[in-house]
């Protein structure tokens, strides 16, 4: 809601709008100082800011396989003391994910199963070359 007046509030106005959709135009203002201000922000999320640049380091350093648990335990290593689950928030909500083991084969299998079907068909004799 808030990117919808933040695009028509030039044309209507933040009041107005603020009349036909659920939301208080006090909210709508808060979150604009919150936008312009980074200190007026919830002091999570000024927490979470910070961890998430860590977050993407060490996922990054890692050659992108860490899971949450790994990245986690790394964090500790490191001296960051953080929660578990909220390396799994963060993660979820950057959109990280590390690899699932025993997932990188199964399209080696598909390949492999396509493959033979061509070389079986390609070996395969018509009986019009088998009738010499």
């Amino acid at each position: 809601m808030i990117a919808f007046i933040d695009d028509h509030r030039e044309a209507y106005g933040v009041e107005p709008i603020c009349r036909v959709l659920p939301i208080a135009p006090s909210t709508y203002y808060e979150h604009v100082a919150k936008r312009a201000n980074r200190e007026r922000r919830s002091e999570r999320a000024r927490r979470d800011e910070a961890l998430e640049a860590d977050i993407r380091r060490v996922f990054a350093e890692n050659f992108e396989v860490y899971g949450a648990r790994k990245v986690w335990r790394q964090l500790r290593r490191e001296g960051r003391v953080v929660a578990r689950c909220t390396v799994e928030r963060l993660m979820r909500i950057i959109g990280l994910q590390g690899v699932i083991r025993g997932q990188a084969g199964q399209e080696f299998r598909v390949w492999a199963a396509v493959e033979h079907q061509a070389a079986r068909a390609l070996t395969k004799r018509s009986p019009k070359m088998t009738a010499n």
